[in-house]
């Protein structure tokens, strides 16, 4: 079955084909680095970390770009973000830069979100964008005014807007930028910036001393690592205008090729429908929900949701997706733990079908835009069935517990990243509560034993409180994580 993903750009579902069979290039808008993470952040970064994970499975050799922007990214009032965060601090710049990346890196090591082949930083690349800004304008595409900033000219370029939908007509009165002196419409975007004496982030350019705009960092970058086109552009799809829109433009209009033959945006997540954002000051971070939730339980709930939709975040939204996950691992554990004593062979070889059609299910949903919602559903369904299979009287051979997690391993682990290996401290704390669990079932029976019936009820609805159900069979107790 053939993978098909939703391209932004033409609005439509369609077949992957990469540039070069085999291999995918793929960059992603990276983060802004003057504060710490926040679950916003973790829905993209996640979505993408599965996106790449599945690539892989599909033994494609991915290249995988995600920049730091540590320089250009300008508040609405004209202040560089990190500028304005290392006068709060009373730090260096690069301090602030320094403290961020590294907060930002561990909060997705942390989640389980696999690092990027590279990781260029807008800072380190300052030659690539002046060179980039001089092409636009030797071509006729960009212009400087009296004070060395420079403009790229959106009347120059007649395709602008065809990501968003944007008219450059109607930009007027929704532009987000101020008519900046020497600057010829509102829609035109700075490509560089003339620095004050006391501007502490500038370097030198043909057009004096400077730092460069934004959006010219990523046209400038993604090129330099992945080519002049390439096969995937991801991020927010809060920043399809004016970021992805201005990236697009200033990059074609230089080679005169198409930048990025398939785009791929993720939704925004929402606190009470609205979405969360720093400035607004709604929101969570990583490190703070990482306190409440196991990182398995954000990443279900990031994955129940299609990566493209928006999703709303709820103490009540995580807790289901804890429990979901518990749930997952309940399973998981149940076979780990009867591989120990499990016969030789493949007694129990029927449930084959079950797997089949479980990989079957996963990679039909995973080839439709990434539908992880389905796959964690086909995930759900194998739960209950080997929920069922092992808490029967039936006998399970080694070799079938063995291609159960197999499948859970591969789909659930490789794949979605939420079956940790079982050498992990996740794995650790399921075998304490299963030892805590195992032990609370032998002092009920000791109680039943005595006929202690007060004792063994009180055991047994505690539990309940807890999640936990207890199931008596002729040869012992169970328990089902409910």
């Amino acid at each position: 079955m053939a993978l098909v993903v939703f391209n932004r750009l033409t609005r439509q579902k369609e077949e992957f084909v990469p540039l070069t069979e085999g291999q995918v290039r793929m960059y992603v808008c990276g983060p802004t680095v003057y504060d710490y993470s926040h679950i916003g952040h973790a829905k993209t970064y996640i979505s993408f970390d599965v996106i790449n994970r599945y690539f892989r499975f599909l033994d494609y050799k991915v290249r995988y770009v995600q920049n730091i922007t540590d320089v250009g990214h300008l508040l609405d009032t004209g202040e560089d973000r990190i500028l304005k965060k290392a006068g709060a601090l009373l730090l260096e710049p690069m301090e602030v830069v320094e403290t961020y990346t590294r907060a930002y890196f561990e909060d997705m090591d942390a989640l389980s979100v696999l690092r990027p082949d590279i990781s260029p930083r807008a800072s380190g690349h300052v030659p690539e964008q002046i060179a980039m800004t001089k092409a636009l304008i030797e071509n006729g595409h960009a212009y400087v005014t009296q004070l060395g900033d420079v403009y790229f000219d959106v009347s120059s370029w007649p395709a602008y807007g065809k990501l968003s939908g944007q008219r450059v007509e109607e930009l007027d009165g929704g532009a987000r930028v101020e008519m900046a002196e020497g600057k010829r419409s509102p829609a035109d975007f700075a490509l560089w910036r003339h620095a004050e004496p006391e501007h502490l982030m500038k370097w030198d350019s043909p057009w004096g001393a400077g730092f460069p705009g934004w959006h010219i960092e990523c046209s400038a970058m993604s090129m330099k690592y992945l080519g002049e086109t390439f096969d995937i552009h991801g991020g927010g799809l809060e920043n399809r205008f004016p970021h992805n829109e201005c990236e697009i433009a200033q990059a074609e209009a230089v080679t005169g090729k198409p930048f990025a033959n398939y785009w791929l945006l993720t939704g925004s997540l929402t606190v009470d429908g609205v979405k969360m954002s720093k400035s607004l000051g709604n929101f969570v971070t990583i490190q703070d929900a990482l306190k409440q939730y196991r990182p398995e339980a954000i990443r279900m709930f990031v994955l129940s949701s299609h990566y493209s939709n928006p999703v709303d975040y709820s103490d009540a939204a995580l807790s289901s997706a804890q429990k979901g996950w518990e749930r997952l691992m309940g399973a998981v554990q149940l076979v780990r733990h009867a591989r120990r004593t499990a016969p030789p062979g493949d007694a129990g070889s029927g449930f084959e079908a079950v797997l089949s059609q479980t990989r079957s299910e996963f990679l039909k949903a995973m080839n439709d835009d990434f539908n992880t919602p389905q796959a964690l559903a086909a995930l759900q369904n194998l739960t209950r069935e080997v929920n069922t299979l092992l808490n029967s009287d039936q006998e399970v051979g080694r070799a079938v517990l063995d291609a159960i997690e197999d499948v859970y391993g591969n789909l659930g682990g490789t794949v979605l990243g939420i079956v940790p290996d079982k050498l992990t401290d996740a794995d650790l704390d399921m075998g304490r509560q299963d030892g805590l669990i195992s032990l609370l079932i032998e002092l009920r029976a000791e109680a039943r034993a005595n006929r202690n019936w007060a004792q063994s009820d009180l055991i047994r609805d505690r539990l309940v409180d807890l999640g936990v159900i207890l199931e008596d069979r002729p040869d012992g107790t169970i328990y089902k994580l409910q």
